[in-house]
């Protein structure tokens, strides 16, 4: 995922939210620009509130592997996670609640 994220940065993205309600993506780079990809999946309904101890339980279960995409982002939906945002400069994914709350921040390699 490192390396993604650094070819995104060398083509100018400093920043991108992914949506979990249907997997769409909002890349904004220097200067204002802005790109908006189309839905992924299926719509999900994203919980109005975050159980944050049963999300980070359930970040600890994807950890261990074997949970697919589709499968993952309906559980945070569930969860209540409203997006995915990650940062080229610093090699950051950050998950957030619908009222912008910082659930889990992580650095990546």
């Amino acid at each position: 995922m490192g390396a993604y994220l650094r070819a995104l940065r060398d083509i100018g993205i400093e920043t991108y939210d992914s949506y979990i309600t249907d997997g769409h993506s909002e890349y904004f780079g220097a200067n204002g620009q802005e790109l908006v990809g189309p839905a992924f999946h299926e719509t999900f309904a994203v919980a109005e509130t975050c159980d944050k101890d049963r999300f980070l339980q359930y970040m600890q279960q994807v950890e261990q592997g074997g949970i697919g995409y589709e499968e993952m982002s309906k559980a945070l939906a569930d969860n209540g996670v409203e997006k995915w945002r990650f940062d080229t400069k610093e090699l950051t994914i950050t998950y957030l609640d619908k009222a912008g709350n910082v659930l889990l921040s992580e650095k990546l390699d």
